[in-house]
């Protein structure tokens, strides 16, 4: 029997993006049908926009309107909620982020990027005070926090135990020189890979689509791709985890390409 998997979502980061015209969307398709065409090729898209400012209850709904059933966004959290000396104080912008109205995409509300700087460093416990701050929840609706950290101090089993015991992702960077931390922390997995190149039509080589795909499908198993730095214990309960894997930077005009050739390799395994 095959072990149980978690769901795999394979996405890019926003969709409004001017040299994507004419290659991932038609000639001639209207702005404001963009988000409509990514959402029906990808399973999701990581909104940047909220990490530098607030983003009106209106606009989520109208987002969810637009898309799919089974289609997910992930959020970057508000850079003033990370982007300061003590993250303990922190409070008053994390309520207001999470108040903002983005509820409002409801089941298709997915994870939460909090994307610290290269130059923050590990400080255990003010880290801990930040995490104390992140709610499981909002409007009756689960919240999922993951945190995506690039600076090397934060490459320690004391962090790794940390996100584990508040249920936090660490996020994968992955094909970077970003600060790279594998283990598995939360229910979920989430990674960003950032190798695209122009010389290659899907922004990969066929065997580094493959390859991602093989750990695509090993993350969804709740177990940790081979190649990938990990710095925590195992964790004492493996188990089926969703994937949420977007292809970010590189050569961004390639990534909507990257990220269909993968969608497509995953349902092809089925």
């Amino acid at each position: 029997m095959a072990a149980a998997r978690g769901t795999i979502r394979v996405g890019i980061g926003g969709w409004v993006f001017e040299p994507w015209r004419g290659v991932f969307y038609p000639d001639g398709l209207p702005q404001k049908r963009e988000l409509d065409y990514a959402a029906e090729r990808l399973g999701s898209i990581e909104i940047n926009g909220t990490y530098y400012g607030s983003q009106k209850p209106e606009s989520f709904a109208r987002w969810r309107a637009e898309t799919p059933d089974g289609f997910v966004f992930a959020l970057k959290g508000s850079r003033y909620c990370t982007n300061r000396r003590v993250l303990a104080e922190a409070g008053p912008s994390v309520e207001k982020f999470i108040t903002s109205g983005l509820t409002e995409l409801k089941e298709k509300l997915g994870p939460i990027n909090w994307q610290f700087m290269a130059t923050k460093s590990f400080d255990p416990g003010d880290f801990e005070a930040f995490l104390k701050l992140l709610p499981t929840s909002h409007d009756g609706i689960a919240l999922r926090h993951a945190v995506e950290v690039r600076h090397g101090s934060f490459q320690t089993p004391d962090f790794v135990a940390l996100l584990r015991k508040y249920g936090v992702a660490a996020i994968t960077s992955a094909d970077s020189d970003y600060t790279q931390i594998a283990d598995i922390t939360a229910p979920f997995v989430y990674a960003r890979i950032m190798g695209t190149k122009e010389a290659q039509p899907e922004g990969y080589s066929d065997a580094d689509l493959d390859a991602w795909v093989e750990r695509a499908g090993v993350w969804a198993k709740g177990e940790v791709p081979d190649g990938l730095e990990t710095f925590g214990s195992t964790p004492a309960k493996a188990g089926p985890r969703d994937v949420f894997l977007y292809v970010i930077s590189g050569d961004k005009v390639r990534n909507p390409a990257a990220a269909m050739a993968l969608t497509q390799r995953l349902a092809a395994k089925g």
